[in-house]
């Protein structure tokens, strides 16, 4: 394809582009988006859809939100990266914001869920053989079937899904995998003095917005504390207001040991992730022992400081717990055989879709496409829900509107 400099690529070309010399790891929609603001973008052509996936919840505060995108391009025009080898002089006042605003003595800065999943599992792994005196190399992570941490090999490991797993053996030992949502599981499996932790999504995003039974969190909670086991949230897709309030774990006022934060960390402007905790599990690791050369840099410094004012100055967190409830009174309304199932919390919501002939979830989500919005299916049979906080009234009831004619056309 040879296009000159000036020359728009249409939706075609660009897509022909990617499947060339881009890696094929991921299956995407057929629509090529060149444009966001707030709850909605638009593809190469001009065409506007709702965009109802948010970059799995990155995007939280709106695409392109103005106070975040300034604070973004002043700093980058004036220090963008200096390693931690140096000192900055934005990383020590986002530090301050970020640990006085959730609560906790630390932060260690990086740059994607994964890696703050990693960071998580390394800090769990170090407490164990300093502060619990488990024996080397013995510790053991309790973690959920059918979570989703990341894709690294470690992260896989603890996966039960084939597609994430099956081929990239070896696998890194160490973990114990219990179902999700069962208290009973995970009483017997902190029988072992060898666990360390109980790493866990307060609602599995990735499974299909899994949500528990209520007092599950809580009640695990207070079972790791009685076994001197850290308790580990991973709030990458759940955090920063997502299900109505500010963690997912507040709605059970749990106050995790350790907290995996990302995603909307930057309200999807710049990749920063976070582990926060207490110093006496966060100054376990020593210098040397982990880091990244990314990792709180001045411009993810200043963005995610700006990100976070914006989650509570617009009132996100109420948004979402108000018009989630809205969404999912108005999605059981639709009179559909298809529809098995509505579940969610706050923003963060997805419907169970039962075949109708050979017409699937992915079916149903083209033609949403086609009808201006933009969600996508997860495990073949479920579409999760997930749009900007920012959006309105008027425009979700627009987009339940285009959700329920999709669905009827069938």
């Amino acid at each position: 394809m040879n296009l000159s400099a000036n020359e728009q690529l249409t939706s075609k070309d660009a897509i022909t582009l990617e499947d060339k010399y881009g890696a094929h790891n991921y299956h995407p929609l057929p629509v090529v988006i060149a444009e966001g603001k707030g709850a909605k973008v638009w593809d190469v052509e001009g065409k506007e859809y709702f965009d109802f996936l948010s970059a799995y919840s990155a995007v939280n505060q709106g695409h392109c939100h103005p106070k975040i995108v300034n604070a973004l391009t002043e700093q980058a025009q004036k220090l963008t990266l200096v390693s931690r080898a140096f000192y900055s002089d934005a990383l020590g006042s986002y530090e301050k914001y970020i640990t006085e605003y959730f609560g906790y003595d630390k932060v260690l800065p990086m740059n994607t869920g994964a890696e703050g999943d990693e960071t998580a599992l390394k800090l769990c792994r170090r407490w164990a053989y300093d502060k619990k005196g488990i024996a080397p190399d013995q510790a053991k992570i309790i973690v959920c079937a059918n979570n989703f941490h990341g894709r690294t090999i470690t992260v896989i490991s603890m996966s039960t899904d084939p597609d994430s797993k099956a081929g990239f053996g070896p696998y890194t030992p160490g973990f114990e995998i219990i179902p999700y949502n069962d208290l009973p599981a995970l009483e017997k499996a902190l029988e072992d003095p060898n666990v360390a932790g109980f790493l866990v999504e307060p609602i599995q995003g990735e499974a299909g917005v899994v949500v528990p039974e209520e007092g599950y969190l809580s009640k695990a909670y207070a079972m790791c504390k009685a076994k001197n086991v850290l308790f580990i949230a991973d709030e990458v897709q759940t955090g920063i207001a997502r299900t109505g309030k500010i963690l997912a774990c507040d709605h059970e006022g749990v106050r995790p040991d350790v907290l995996i934060l990302g995603k909307a960390l930057s309200g999807g402007v710049y990749p920063v992730s976070a582990v926060l905790a207490d110093d006496e599990v966060m100054l376990t690791i020593k210098p040397g022992q982990h880091g990244s050369t990314f990792g709180g840099n001045p411009v993810a410094a200043k963005v995610a400081v700006a990100a976070l004012e914006v989650v509570k100055e617009e009132n996100l967190a109420d948004r979402a717990e108000k018009m989630g409830e809205l969404f999912r009174n108005e999605l059981n309304k639709i009179d559909s055989e298809m529809i098995e199932l509505v579940r969610g919390k706050g923003l963060l919501n997805a419907i169970v879709i039962k075949p109708k002939g050979d017409k699937t979830a992915m079916d149903v989500c083209l033609k949403m496409a086609e009808n201006g919005l933009l969600a996508k299916p997860t495990h073949d049979h479920i579409i999760r829900f997930a749009p900007p906080l920012v959006i309105t009234e008027e425009q979700l009831m627009e987009a339940v509107e285009i959700i329920k004619k999709s669905i009827l056309s069938f």
